[in-house]
């Protein structure tokens, strides 16, 4: 067991990291310029005191790299400290080397298996050459290392705490993939029923009136059509095997439902404007769960809401859906709990190529908006 725990760790692979930003050039900022008075103010510093403040400030950058370059970033810290130590004879003292920490950190957090196990052996060695030539004594040694010890298990929790975390949005994406296939099965179930049905009827009359009968095949054709559409939109979003709900799927017309459902929380008014007739199913149930999933939020976070208003809008082009309280709440309200269920709505709206923004008002309550295409992607 314990062998298989190593060896999984040590074949572990090296995480995708955030981009360079900002708060990595202020971090640099930052301890830039407090080695910089450190090395003004204090006269403490071991002889010649330009060769602590010197190796502080030149080590500064090599936080820039710390995600990216993790094990060499550690391996040219900890050697130029080891130098610096044999040029004053002495621990460098200077404490803005605490930002060392970081990259010992970095090592478990953004490096992979084989960068952690080498950086920690390097942080190691240095710690006990110091140890070993007197420029720390054994106390000291001691809490160094446990001191590293802890930043490197503190990156390793965080590094297999976002790896959990990500694996619930994933699955949360493909609860949602799933979901909206089973939705656009009903429709293609639609379109084959009515293709069905009119194929018996031109059959019925082909021989008696063939005017008629070209006309059901001029139906069955546009039928066919927005079917297969369907059917590829469902091959692309469906990423297992599970039954079909038989369950209809929900227009825009079923909003109205929402506002009756109101015995357990503000009331909800429903606002309908536009052309909204002829949705394509896809995106007539998409705004039916997308305002579903906000009113459900809003009736369980929102304090002391007196209203949740639904509108949607549509043109020619989009239909735009619009959620609102009036309710207090924390700055988290509306992601739900967990913070998946803007996700699933997200998934969901961009899988029809539109897209949904959440956020709360500038006096008080909380408004998601979405907005598709009329047109399902």
């Amino acid at each position: 067991m314990v062998r298989e725990l190593l060896r999984s760790w040590w074949h572990e692979p090296r995480p995708a990291g955030p981009p360079r930003g900002r708060r990595d050039w202020l971090l640099v900022a930052l301890f830039t310029t407090t080695a910089l008075l450190e090395g003004l103010v204090r006269s403490d510093l071991p002889a010649p005191t330009l060769v602590p403040v010197l190796i502080g400030v030149g080590l500064v950058p090599v936080l820039l790299w710390r995600r990216t370059r993790p094990l060499l970033m550690a391996a040219v810290a900890f050697a130029a400290c080891a130098a610096g130590e044999a040029v004053v004879g002495g621990d460098l003292n200077l404490h803005t080397l605490a930002f060392l920490l970081i990259l010992v950190f970095s090592l478990s957090r953004w490096g992979s298996g084989r960068e952690a196990v080498f950086g920690a052996a390097v942080v190691a060695g240095k710690i006990t050459l110091s140890a070993v030539v007197g420029h720390l004594g054994p106390g000291d040694a001691l809490a160094g290392a446990g001191v590293v010890s802890a930043a490197l298990a503190l990156g390793a929790a965080l590094r297999y705490r976002a790896r959990a975390r990500q694996r619930e949005f994933e699955q949360v994406k493909l609860l949602e993939r799933a979901r909206l296939a089973r939705d656009l099965h009903d429709t293609v179930a639609h379109h084959v029923s009515a293709m069905a049905i009119r194929a018996q009827a031109g059959l019925a009359v082909l021989d008696t009136q063939p005017g008629a009968a070209a006309d059901a095949l001029r139906i069955i054709e546009a039928e066919a059509s927005r079917a297969l559409v369907e059917m590829r939109a469902m091959v692309r979003v469906l990423r297992r095997d599970e039954p079909a709900d038989r369950t209809p799927a929900p227009r825009i017309a079923d909003l109205e439902q929402l506002a009756s459902h109101s015995a357990h929380g503000p009331p909800v008014e429903v606002e309908l404007v536009g052309d909204l007739d002829g949705l394509p199913a896809p995106v007539a149930t998409a705004i039916y769960r997308l305002a579903q999933e906000s009113v459900t939020n809003a009736r369980r976070h929102a304090r002391h809401a007196t209203r949740i208003t639904v509108r949607v809008a549509g043109d020619g082009e989009l239909v735009r859906l619009r959620v609102s309280d009036d309710g207090e709440g924390p700055g988290a309200r509306g992601f739900g709990p967990t913070g998946f269920g803007l996700i699933g709505m997200r998934e969901r709206a961009q899988l029809l190529g539109g897209s949904v923004d959440a956020g709360p008002d500038l006096d008080r309550g909380w408004t998601v908006t979405a907005t598709l295409p009329r047109t399902a992607a």
